[in-house]
């Protein structure tokens, strides 16, 4: 176990209760608007039911650089003042109390501003966080081998910040053992066996993505031994240039000066050294050959054992027959071959615990981990970009089984959670759902809708405020939802269209080739009738382009919620001993950046 500091003080459960009061009064007026489908846009005229201000000035305002917006942090007070002073944020200046349609743009993009994790306070630091578990201890910064050398870069980005995480609050624990679920193609569980020597479980729903990992763990076994015994080779090589060299050079003196020292006494042998074999081999090149050995030692003896199969000394860097045959050190051929079995041996059942063992199985929060994992004992649990209700589960089983001591999730696809009180009147037989989890949440009975939480998958700081999303790809949607409405007498249309847009020539054959995939007939539109509804709509994509420009700015705030819910489930539970959000990874590399981290009471 690492000697460690303190952890760092996060927000109590009423601290975090009162954010989400402030955010949930926010978002009972500002969920309409992510709530609203594109596709129904111009069917259900989404624009003049829920904003009142002239798509250009939504435009205008939302299409500011963040570094104006930054260069003006005093537009942020009033909001901030009014949240600390009264408790209530004047909500009428950005939304009509009779209408609730939206009339302030400006404030409603410092309100959305003010409800992020970020400006709420709530995070906490990563660099900090390692401190605090490391300890003393050297941080380990992976610099002889980099997870980009097999993934892609945002993967890899991830993979190594996440990995580095997990290793240190396994130290600070003192465990050995990772379950990592909804391991996928195994990316990190392998990078946590081969670089931090944990032994991994990483658990998939998926019998592919487990095939799949078995196969990518084996290749990247292959790539890191090569990455770890290049160092190795690089001595190993100066070693046997200069062995060559030499042979080049004094042949024929060498092999004279060989036979002369065979010819001489035994008390002349005993008084030969290695430096009388091998002149080239003395002095400069030891010491030479010694420091670059020297400065292969950087890693801790954890690290080195994972790193270097074989220890090696200066006698494996010399040739044989520069070695002195004296009778205390000739070993025969046969016999040193089976030392070296022997010793292969012993270093490989040293390192049993440091595998990665893909599994396949469907996991629940009332799923058995000892029916999966024969061997389970106190170990971590970790998730990266676990799946819709994957997620909350992860929380649900580390606070039900004693073996688990800590957690790391990072969630994703929040339109795939399943919500407690999104259709009351629909009779369902599921206990445990995605959301919400914490008690004051099922108190309220809050329900984002699937809608909002398909726009939390948005977010302010991964997407540039004014460059908003392919709205050509919607307009081309909301226009062909109006049409079917109209031509068909479809007023609900469930049918997925898919990826047809970026297969279409044009809107005629985007059309064409929608109406056919959602098994209606196409022959009876004309061509004309197709254009007119393009025509009669093209003078208001910019009502579409400026809508989800404001879905966008509000994003952030769902994915809040969503985060504020999970880390408030865990401050309600009486054995966790420390819990918290953390920004994890770059915004501008990974979309899903926030980790919830959690850890029990040492008993």
């Amino acid at each position: 176990m690492a000697a460690s500091c303190p952890l760092p003080v996060t927000p109590d459960l009423s601290t975090l209760r009162a954010k989400l009061q402030g955010l949930l009064r926010f978002l009972r007026e500002a969920l309409s608007i992510s709530s609203a489908h594109t596709v129904d846009f111009y069917t259900e005229s989404v624009w003049e039911q829920l904003v009142d201000v002239p798509p250009e000035t939504v435009l205008a305002v939302l299409g500011r650089s963040a570094a104006q917006m930054e260069a003006r942090p005093s537009e942020a007070r009033p909001l901030a003042e009014a949240e600390r002073e009264s408790g209530i944020t004047d909500f009428s200046k950005i939304f009509c109390e009779t209408s609730q349609k939206l009339v302030s743009v400006e404030a409603f993009a410092l309100a959305a501003k003010y409800y992020s994790i970020q400006n709420l306070g709530l995070c906490t630091p990563f660099e900090q966080l390692l401190v605090a578990l490391q300890g003393n201890q050297k941080q380990r910064t992976g610099e002889n081998v980099k997870p980009d050398a097999f993934m892609n870069l945002k993967k890899s980005h991830e993979v190594e910040a996440m990995s580095e995480l997990i290793s240190s609050v396994a130290d600070h624990c003192g465990i050995k053992q990772v379950i990592d679920l909804g391991s996928g193609k195994g990316y990190l569980s392998s990078f946590l066996s081969l670089k931090y020597g944990l032994k991994v479980y990483g658990i998939d729903s998926s019998n592919t993505n487990t095939h799949g990992a078995e196969e990518r763990n084996r290749k990247l076994k292959k790539h890191w031994k090569v990455y770890h015994t290049r160092s190795k080779l690089d001595v190993n090589g100066l070693a046997l240039k200069m062995a060559k060299e030499r042979k080049v050079q004094d042949g024929i003196d060498y092999k004279a000066d060989t036979e002369g020292v065979c010819n001489s006494s035994p008390a002349n042998q005993e008084e030969m050294s290695t430096s009388d074999f091998l002149p080239d081999f003395s002095g400069s090149v030891i010491s030479n050959i010694r420091k670059q050995m020297e400065n292969l030692q950087v890693y801790s003896h954890r690290e080195e054992n994972l790193c270097f199969d074989n220890a090696f000394s200066l006698i494996d860097l010399l040739p044989i027959n520069a070695i002195e045959p004296t009778s205390s050190s000739q070993i025969p051929k046969r016999k040193m071959s089976e030392a070296k079995r022997e010793r292969r041996k012993t270093t490989s059942k040293s390192k049993e615990s440091n595998i990665y063992l893909p599994l396949t199985s469907f996991i629940t929060a009332d799923s058995e981990l000892n029916d999966i994992i024969k061997d389970l004992e106190d170990c971590l649990m970790v998730g990266l970009h676990t799946c819709g209700d994957l997620a909350p589960n992860t929380l649900r089983i580390f606070t039900s089984k004693s073996e688990i001591k800590g957690v790391c999730s990072v969630g994703c696809c929040y339109h795939l959670l399943s919500e407690e009180f999104e259709n009351p009147h629909k009779e369902c037989t599921q206990q445990k759902w995605g959301f919400p989890m914490c008690h004051y949440l099922k108190e309220e009975r809050w329900c984002c809708g699937r809608n909002a939480r398909m726009s939390a998958c948005l977010a302010l700081e991964r997407v540039a405020v004014g460059q908003g999303l392919p709205t050509e790809s919607l307009f081309y949607r909301a226009v062909l939802q109006d049409i079917i409405k109209d031509c068909y007498g479809i007023t609900k249309c469930d049918g997925h269209v898919g990826k047809i847009y970026s297969k279409s020539s044009s809107f005629l054959d985007y059309v064409r080739k929608s109406l056919k995939k959602l098994g209606l007939d196409e022959s009876k539109l004309p061509e004309k009738i197709i254009m007119d509804y393009y025509e009669k709509y093209k003078p208001r994509m910019n009502e579409l382009e400026a809508f989800n420009m404001l879905k966008v700015v509000l994003a952030p705030c769902i994915e809040t919620l969503i985060l504020l819910d999970r880390l408030c489930y865990l401050k309600e539970q009486e054995d966790i001993a420390w819990s918290a959000l953390v920004k994890l990874f770059d915004p501008v590399k990974s979309p899903r950046c926030y980790a919830v981290i959690a850890l029990k009471k040492q008993q």
